[in-house]
């Protein structure tokens, strides 16, 4: 306590003393923008490159493709009465409605809350109500997990309300539900429904709601995994994230020519922030090889895309180096990424570099 109270120098530095603090390079200056702000300086420098590909669904969007519908999302959730600090969950693997949601409501202030896909019933209790999730947008299912099922389970206000009068007693603050689908479950609304439901009034609302957010604002909610305890919502402004991702699209040196594999999952800040936003930052290529990590549907995305990068956890890459038909894949057009999320043994890197 008593080192906070003395006076520190530009450097960093306990003024009049031995350099008592480690100062780490200053030369690249943190810059002040929100992530709206930084999304469409690069649909305006990019606007007719290819900005997603999502190989599970066949979708392919330029970034001026994908900006006009991050605003028609935005515009929706506009009408639906969502604003600035309001909590909009995503509770689903990576699909496409994943990527317009954390654009969509960064444009507009709305807080995203990343909720795992393995959560069950008491997680996702947990979750919507500690941070008051004030409108949920939810996948059917993942894997084994049937999402409705234990929603419905949870809310069985839903078999009997409209989608525009939900009201929980077990989720006071919850007000909708937006089912990712084409059709939607009793007490939801169906995604395209929020979609269409942004009329020109609101898209015109949405570049004065932007200007007027601050980078310093909370926009992120994301929670820890709860090994000691139950999980913490770690909030994150605009400033955080969008910093986070210059510096690491700076040390991978992406631009405009690269095409980064996302086959980790967005709900964690390895997919939205080193993976979405550092590709944001460079105007590069988001290539998404599935929902959830496949060897076999990743080494494709590779080969096919022409990847340049590529992320992943140790398990994701030994999973695709052991596979018998490894090499009959072409990655000759890889030359980086980021392996993280537990310690990576030098062997594995070691096969990475050669293979």
């Amino acid at each position: 306590m008593a080192v906070a109270s003395e006076h520190l120098n530009r450097s960093g530095l306990k003024s009049g003393s031995d350099q008592s603090y480690v100062v780490g390079e200053t030369q690249s200056a943190l810059e002040e923008i929100t992530v709206g702000e930084f999304f469409t300086r690069t649909v305006s420098r990019h606007p007719d490159r290819e900005a997603c590909i999502f190989c599970h669904s066949g979708e392919r969007w330029t970034w001026s493709q994908l900006s006009q519908k991050v605003d028609q999302l935005a515009a929706g959730l506009l009408a639906l009465g969502v604003y600035k600090g309001d909590r909009v969950g995503i509770w689903s693997p990576n699909k496409p409605e994943w990527v317009l949601a954390q654009f969509a409501t960064a444009r507009i202030g709305a807080i995203l809350v990343n909720i795992n896909p393995a959560y069950q019933r008491a997680e996702l209790q947990y979750a919507l109500v500690k941070v008051g999730v004030k409108v949920l947008i939810t996948a059917e299912s993942f894997k084994t997990s049937n999402y409705l099922e234990m929603l419905n389970d949870l809310i069985p206000e839903l078999a009997t309300c409209k989608p525009n009068y939900l009201s929980s007693s077990k989720f006071p603050l919850l007000s909708h539900i937006i089912q990712i689908g084409d059709t939607s479950n009793s007490g939801m609304f169906c995604f395209e429904e929020i979609v269409e439901k942004g009329t020109t009034a609101n898209l015109a609302r949405i570049d004065g709601i932007s200007r007027r957010l601050f980078p310093d604002e909370s926009i992120n909610l994301q929670f820890t995994s709860g090994t000691t305890g139950a999980p913490k919502a770690a909030t994150l402004t605009h400033r955080n994230i969008v910093n986070n991702a210059r510096f690491v699209a700076k040390s991978m040196k992406l631009t405009q020519k690269d095409r980064l594999c996302i086959p980790v999952p967005l709900y964690h800040c390895f997919g939205m922030v080193l993976g979405n936003l550092a590709c944001v930052a460079g105007g590069t290529t988001m290539v998404f090889p599935g929902e959830g990590f496949d060897p076999i549907e990743t080494l494709q995305a590779l080969n096919a895309e022409r990847c340049t990068g590529v992320h992943g956890v140790p398990t994701m890459f030994s999973a695709m180096l052991n596979l018998t038909e490894f090499n009959n894949y072409d990655l000759r057009s890889l030359r980086t990424g980021i392996m993280a999320g537990a310690p990576c043994p030098i062997e594995l890197m070691k096969d990475l570099r050669d293979d």
